[in-house]
């Protein structure tokens, strides 16, 4: 089959040949965006009279037609074709005859793939954004449920200091806060058009890039030509953006893992999130969040792949650029997959109480409480923190914990001990007088909940 640009060529490749160039396997992704794009071009075209009008409308229809065709599945891909420009090209000429070849006057597949690709991130981030939000939403409705269940917190996965688990989960929210904005934010440079800026100089037929632009709905459009065909930046900083969103899940997936052993047991998870095993009947398996940080490797290479493709292509446009598809097509793929199911597991969680408080009254996290009770009576940090250790260091010998210590013992280390010290060691009331800005008391989880609560609307 002769090549929509093949006039040129005495010789066509042999089909292997063209099933390693061609990229109809996975660009056909962008078969809505590129009918947009194209729909937006002929409309110029015509108001431009680049073209007879009569030719643009009747180009228009024709698009019309392959839109509703794609919409209802029954485009059939060609890899002679190579790609989803010249699929649709070829698909066009069949459906209205040869005046289907005028609608590439103007442009090149150069800016028609670069078009094509921020519409296409432009309309999954902003599903993207909804999904965080989404999820955003669970975590409050999680945190505000508990926010005077009182959780060992941890550093180097030791036990630290008592906390509200609310404040905990609320960590996340805060995370995904920053992710949103990061994403929100990159959408001014998603948000252009480059749209008839040829091959790499732009064009001598009297086109209006802005008219395109605004019929697409673009905020703006390139100011260079070169930089508009060859500019992969905002699919770099959209896989930036979304491997530190990954980055995020997968540590709160770490947690929810740990928190659903049976060493932690304080959550379990809803049977829909869970699996089980071919050989151990009692399993249950927390498989959606080890998958959650297994695919968080996968968006980190797509992040790489790219920059490596990128970093020593000469201006404009390269066959290399091709490889700039199918790490964004996986990337939008696993954010769009593991946010609902991230969501689903923290929205429908059974959060065990029973063991988040044996676990905060059988452990040494209120020991900072003690030092800052001497600091508070007068004694210097340094001297409290050691008296504190030393008393700890007696508990462990005997078998006790702080709580269980008698009041005589605490005054032989310091007379600054009197019997409310009990009442100071209670986890709660541990977590109840962290009361500073962004601490876990439980008057500043709600004051924070109240703020996230506006984020999200």
């Amino acid at each position: 089959m002769t090549k929509l640009w093949g006039g040129r060529f005495q010789k066509t490749a042999e089909q292997w040949v063209d099933e390693f160039g061609a990229s109809i396997a996975f660009d056909q992704k962008l078969v809505l965006e590129d009918l947009q794009g194209s729909m937006a071009h002929v409309k110029m075209l015509g108001a431009c009279k680049v073209l007879p009008q009569e030719d643009a409308d009747l180009i228009l229809s024709g698009l019309e037609t392959l839109q509703n065709k794609a919409q209802n599945g029954e485009l059939a891909y060609s890899v002679s074709n190579e790609d989803i420009h010249l699929n649709l090209e070829k698909f066009l000429i069949d459906e209205i005859g040869p005046v289907g070849g005028k609608l590439h006057t103007g442009r090149s597949r150069n800016d028609q793939v670069a078009t094509d690709m921020h519409l296409y991130l432009k309309n999954r981030v902003t599903e993207i954004i909804e999904l965080i939000e989404a999820f955003q939403s669970a975590i409050v409705e999680q945190a505000e449920t508990h926010v005077e269940t009182v959780v060992p917190g941890y550093t180097h996965l030791q036990r630290a200091q008592p906390i509200s688990f609310g404040h905990h989960l609320m960590t996340y929210f805060w995370m995904l806060q920053r992710d949103k904005e990061r994403i929100q934010e990159s959408l001014k440079r998603i948000d252009m058009s480059p749209l008839g800026a040829g091959a790499m100089s732009g064009t001598s037929f009297p086109i209006d890039r802005e008219m395109s632009a605004e019929l697409l709905g673009f905020s703006g459009v390139y100011q260079n030509s070169l930089d508009a065909v060859s500019d992969r930046d905002f699919i770099l900083e959209f896989l930036s953006n979304a491997s530190m969103l990954m980055m995020h899940l997968s540590r709160f997936a770490e947690e929810i893992i740990l928190w659903s052993s049976e060493e932690f047991r304080f959550i379990e998870l809803d049977d829909t999130f869970s699996t089980g095993s071919s050989i151990m009947p009692q399993k249950k398996n927390p498989d959606m969040a080890e998958l959650i940080r297994g695919k968080t490797g996968r968006v980190y290479g797509n992040l790489f792949g790219l920059l490596t493709t990128l970093k020593g292509l000469p201006l404009a446009y390269n066959k290399d650029m091709q490889e700039d598809k199918e790490g964004m097509f996986d990337t939008v793929h696993t954010l769009m997959g593991s946010l609902p199911i991230f969501e689903g597991m923290v929205r429908t969680m059974t959060v065990n109480t029973a063991s988040m408080e044996k676990a905060v009254n059988s452990d040494f996290s209120n020991a900072t409480e003690l030092a800052d009770y001497l600091a508070a009576k007068g004694m210097p940090f340094r001297e409290a923190h050691d008296v504190t250790g030393k008393l700890v260091f007696t508990c462990i010998q005997r078998g006790y914990y702080l709580k269980d210590l008698p009041l005589e013992d605490l005054q032989a280390a310091s007379q600054l001990f009197e019997q409310d010290i009990y009442e100071t060691l209670l986890p709660k009331t541990a977590v109840k007088r962290r009361t500073s800005l962004g601490g876990t008391g439980f008057d500043q989880v709600h004051y924070q909940l109240g703020l996230a609560k506006k984020l999200i609307g």
